[in-house]
């Protein structure tokens, strides 16, 4: 029987459209009536995930919110962090160094601001939108961000990223946790944070064996914690990769392939 189910929100959980459709929220709230816990594993920052928690009553049925590829871990009924890690800021300098050339945009998070000194980048603005959060111009990063961060994502086109990715992977190597969740984005997180950890955390804390766990996701951020989960599952329109480590393929966001895989395993 299965006691917990990750999901990742942008391309999985939620439509083109940003939103969870009626059907997907009817069969999740009535998995939560039968016990079974959801946690919300996304990239996102707490802001970005906490409307969608509420939409699912997940404080209600005992949920997690799992921020920043699980950096922040928030227990919902309690309203307690579970687990918080950050950056170490003296990496940002010499961080700052090598993404801020190559026409890439940095962006982190400032007092409930996406915070960027690029705010008309394609790529941060779509980062704003998907998070429904203001933009904030930065005039200098490494001025104005001060204090430990739990991420910060450098946006530009994929193949770039890919070239910079092996940079800062052979540059910070275990000081870093270093991985796109979009071609277009690249993640910069503490070291040992992805939300395979992330999921095993709140498993561990409730006791829930891994053959026991569902995870659903569609992107390159997805693969950990899709590899590991008793249950890995894949939408349709996930990457090729994602799909390669999954044991099903469900429909795509477009088409409630969440609820589909839920009503059909659980």
């Amino acid at each position: 029987m299965y006691k917990l189910l990750a999901l990742d929100l942008d391309g999985t959980l939620t439509n083109s459209n940003k939103e969870i459709t009626p059907f997907t929220r009817k069969v999740l709230e009535e998995v939560q009536q039968q016990g079974i816990r959801i946690a919300l594993a996304s990239g996102r920052p707490l802001e970005g995930i906490r409307p969608i928690a509420e939409q699912l009553h997940l404080a209600q049925y005992s949920g997690y919110i799992m921020a920043f590829n699980g950096g922040l871990i928030v227990d919902c009924k309690a309203g307690k962090h579970l687990y918080e890690n950050y950056l170490n800021p003296s990496l940002y300098p010499l961080l700052y160094e090598k993404c801020h050339k190559g026409d890439f945009a940095i962006l982190t998070y400032l007092d409930g601001h996406i915070a960027s000194e690029d705010i008309n980048n394609k790529y941060v603005k779509h980062n704003a939108i998907r998070n429904r959060m203001p933009l904030l111009q930065l005039s200098n990063l490494l001025q104005e961000i001060l204090h430990p961060e739990p991420k910060w994502i450098v946006a530009g086109e994929p193949e770039k990223l890919i070239r910079l990715e092996k940079e800062l992977h052979t540059l910070f190597q275990d000081e870093l946790s270093i991985y796109r969740s979009e071609p277009y984005y690249l993640e910069i997180l503490p070291p040992g944070i992805d939300k395979k950890n992330g999921i095993k955390l709140i498993a561990d804390s409730l006791s829930i064996q891994v053959e026991n766990i569902i995870a659903c996701g569609d992107g390159y951020n997805d693969i950990s914690m899709i590899g590991y989960a008793g249950l890995g599952i894949a939408m349709a329109n996930a990457n090729t990769e994602v799909k390669a480590a999954a044991d099903y393929i469900t429909l795509s966001n477009d088409e409630d392939g969440v609820a589909h895989a839920v009503k059909k395993f659980c």
